[in-house]
């Protein structure tokens, strides 16, 4: 064997052996009683928009892809979900009080805005959740009509 032919053996091996170093992705809940989506908040197709950009890593019905479940993949898709999660998880809205609603939606519009969301390695593999500027200015409009929504309510 050539030196380059044992080290495609050793990283055959390494891949297979990181298999089975354990790895949590965060638990998808299909029911979630307290959801964005069943506050009146949002519909029809900023429904959409949210679901497709934003859900898989801010709430708690991720859609896991074949790769998440393959290492070295898993570990990054677990930790950006665990991450996102932390940051906003739009399954438990209805428990948010008043003034971490308001934070959200404006942390929403400017991340939105400054393109920060959804993150460039998401959408190297969701050519889906890829927003257009119109989708944009959207998502940007409905975080400031639903802030007074949100004020008007309490």
């Amino acid at each position: 064997m050539k030196v380059w032919q044992y080290g495609l053996l050793g990283l055959g091996i390494i891949f297979l052996v990181i298999q089975f170093v354990p790895n949590q992705l965060p638990e998808v809940i299909e029911n979630n009683p307290k959801d964005l989506m069943g506050s009146g908040l949002v519909e029809g197709e900023m429904a959409t928009l949210l679901k497709t950009a934003c859900y898989d890593c801010h709430s708690n019905e991720t859609k896991y892809p074949w790769y998440s479940f393959v290492a070295p993949a898993s570990w990054l898709v677990a930790k950006d979900t665990r991450e996102g999660r932390e940051e906003v998880n739009f399954s438990y809205w209805t428990d948010i009080d008043m003034m971490d609603k308001l934070a959200i939606l404006d942390d929403v519009y400017s991340e939105v805005e400054e393109k920060h969301m959804p993150l460039p390695i998401y959408l190297s593999m969701h050519s889906e959740a890829k927003l257009t500027p119109e989708d944009r200015q959207k998502i940007m409009e409905w975080a400031e009509a639903a802030m007074d929504i949100v004020v008007e309510e309490e």
